[in-house]
Order: C-alpha cells, then structure tokens, then sequence
C-alpha cells in the first residue's frame, strides 16, 4: 500500500469529526452560563472548569483516534515498545477517562443552582437513569471487558477473533456503552442543579457518538471486515 493510500486510510472520518467537534464546542460555549457567581474549586471558577471539561474529552478522543490508527495501519506503538504498548496506551486512556466526569463534577460543583430545578423534579430524572447505568456497567465488566472497551483489538489479533457481544445489556442495545454509560454525566449535573455541567454532559454525550462514526466504526471495518 503507498503512502497516499496509507494517509486516507489515516485521516479516514477525522475532516468529519473535526468539523463536527468545532461545531459541537462553539455550540456549547454559546449556551454557557454567564457565571454570576464567585465560588471557586481548587483555586479555579466556573469559566476554568467548563473549559477544562470541553478540552479534556476532545484531546481523550483525539488521542484514541492517533494511536489507534497509528497501531492499526504502522505498529507504531507495539513495534517500539512491545508488550508494554497496550498498558501505556491503556494508563494514559484511563487517565484521561477519570478526568472527564471529575471536571465535571468540579463545574457542577461551582456552578450549583444555577438550573433551578426543584429537588423533587431532579430526583424524578436522575433516578430512572440510575437502573439503565448500573446495568451498563456491569454488563461491560462481566461480559465485554474493560481491556476490550478500551480497544484492546487494534492491539491483540486474539481479541479479534472473539465475537460480538450479545448478553447483559448488549443483548438489547448493541453499543450500548455510548447509549447508557454516559448518563453518569446527566446525573452529576442534574444532582448537583447544574446548568453548564448540563451542558457539557450534552456535549460529551454527543460527542462521543462523533468517535464511533469517524473514528471506530471505519477502523472495526478494517479489524472485522463489513
């Protein structure tokens, strides 16, 4: 395969998924909440925390799409740094997994109250979600694996060779860690009433999905076949 194949094969989705992150970005930067108050977490207010939960999950997803593809099409990351390739990759993704629903509870946090929901209508829609995450979550520990989540198969050909997942929760929704396990962030920003941490739950909820159709979707194409 020559170099310019190799190349489209590389940025295959990503004008795609950079256009739609611009748009996604600016639209929730536009909905912002204006930040009437004062109160600071770790020396940092509102405004830092909703900038940092944007920019956190657009550099986690770039991040995966890079090292991804540069395993899948070079072995660019196995090749130099053999067995460890797949735990370094995996420290660094976790690393930036945490980090998501912690900035967000730190905006949600120092911007509380700003929704102005009453507590009875925040309890009625946090709660229905609750059942639909906890089901997720244990569905990918005990029948996905968290290696596997993490994109274990552009590293292992044995990964490969497993088949799809069709029990727990999988069972009725095939991708349902993008579906269910997101709704942790809803329920951050609905418990603690807030509107920017809303906001960027929508975000990341929405973004996510950007990742499976750029990004995951044409590489389980290319590990899989159609």
């Amino acid at each position: 395969m020559n170099t310019t194949s190799r190349r489209r094969e590389f940025l295959e989705g990503q004008p795609t998924h950079w256009m739609l992150l611009v748009l996604l970005l600016a639209l929730a930067w536009g909905f912002g909440h204006p930040w009437t108050n004062d109160t600071r977490l770790l020396g940092i207010g509102a405004g830092g925390w909703f900038a940092l939960s944007l920019a956190i999950p657009a550099v986690h997803q770039i991040y995966i799409w890079a090292v991804w593809r540069i395993e899948l099409l070079y072995k660019g990351v196995s090749q130099p740094l053999g067995r460890y390739a797949f735990p370094v990759y995996a420290a660094d993704f976790l690393i930036l997994l945490s980090a998501r629903p912690i900035t967000l509870f730190c905006l949600a946090w120092t911007d509380r109250g700003s929704l102005s929901l009453p507590p009875s209508i925040g309890v009625s829609l946090a709660l229905p979600m609750l059942p639909l995450l906890i089901y997720t979550l244990y569905s990918v520990f005990r029948y996905f694996g968290v290696s596997r989540a993490m994109g274990k198969d552009h590293f292992d050909p044995e990964i490969r060779r497993l088949g799809k997942v069709r029990r727990g929760v999988f069972r009725y929704v095939p991708n349902a860690m993008y579906t269910f396990a997101f709704l942790f962030l809803w329920i951050i920003a609905i418990a603690l009433d807030s509107r920017s941490a809303l906001i960027v739950a929508a975000f990341q909820h929405c973004y996510i999905w950007v990742h499976y159709f750029c990004t995951e979707r044409p590489d389980m194409r290319r590990i899989y076949g159609e």
